[in-house]
Formats: structure tokens, C-alpha cells, sequence
């Protein structure tokens, strides 16, 4: 049907993919992000329903978006009051659109980008995070290897 909006997907245009902010500051905004092979940006409506969970915990907090892609989940967690967030991923492209979004979001001091495995970056063991997005691509079995540095603590 001519003009129905698809529930939750991401809008790919050209060759470009744009993902939108769906909450906080820079609600509404849409950033372009490099297609690449394997990356699927957490669609909307996952996003949403995990921020509604993390309300009360995003704001103030140090996060780690690992795998990040688009970046979309620490550009969100940012956008809705997180202190900092780290962005690791393989993909030297996809690093370099989130550096670049972040300097457009005028937001580069509340964040670093790492271009390397999110094995290496917390093999480094240097810094602690409130919340940590493990959004891995499909198949390479990537999440238990990242998870098994992850600690959590309750209180």
C-alpha cells in the first residue's frame, strides 16, 4: 500500500540508512549511517521499550555500546540524559559516522569511539559501566565472549 509507514524498520534510501532518535534532546532527529553487511540498527521499537526499562537508570549513567553500528543505542542512551557513552565496533566506517554524529549533536565530549573488538576494549579492564548494549550481528556467537566481562552488581 502507497505511503503505509513500516512498523519499527529502519528507512534505507540510495544506498543510505537512517536511523531516528526517538527520545530526549534529539528526538526526532535522523542521523545516515554507512549499509554495511550484517548491521541492522535496533529498530525503533525495540529501543523505545528498552529505554521505557531503563527510565530511571539512563540518566547520569556511564555506558558501553558495544557492536554499536549505527551507534543508534548510545546516540539514544545520550540523548536521554546518560553521562558518557563508549562506542566500539570492527567496522572503521561505522566508527567514523558516530564520531561524526556526535560532533553534529555537539555531544563529542560526552563520548569516545574505539575502533576495535569488544573483546580487546574490555580485555583493557579500565573502566566501569552503569549499562552495557550488546547488540552483536547474527550468527558469529559474539555475545558470550563480550558478556563474560561483564559483572553485575545490585544495592
Amino acid at each position: 500500500m502507497a505511503g503505509k509507514r513500516s512498523q519499527g524498520r529502519q528507512q534505507v534510501s540510495a544506498g543510505r540508512n537512517t536511523l531516528r532518535i526517538i527520545g530526549g534532546r534529539w528526538r526526532s532527529r535522523r542521523l545516515d549511517f554507512v549499509a554495511s553487511e550484517g548491521l541492522r540498527p535496533t529498530t525503533d521499537r525495540v529501543r523505545e521499550t528498552l529505554f521505557n526499562w531503563l527510565a530511571g537508570a539512563i540518566r547520569g549513567a556511564r555506558c558501553a555500546d558495544l557492536f554499536s553500528g549505527s551507534g543508534a543505542l548510545g546516540l539514544e542512551a545520550l540523548s536521554r540524559g546518560a553521562a558518557h557513552c563508549d562506542f566500539v565496533d570492527t567496522h572503521r566506517a561505522s566508527v567514523e559516522a558516530v564520531r561524526r554524529h556526535l560532533r553534529d549533536l555537539r555531544a563529542e565530549d560526552q563520548a569516545a569511539c574505539h575502533h576495535c573488538s569488544a573483546g580487546t576494549f574490555l580485555a583493557r579492564g579500565s573502566e566501569r559501566f552503569d549499562i552495557v548494549f550488546l547488540d552483536p550481528p547474527f550468527g558469529q556467537e559474539l555475545v558470550a565472549p563480550a558478556g563474560s566481562f561483564c559483572k553485575t552488581t545490585t544495592g
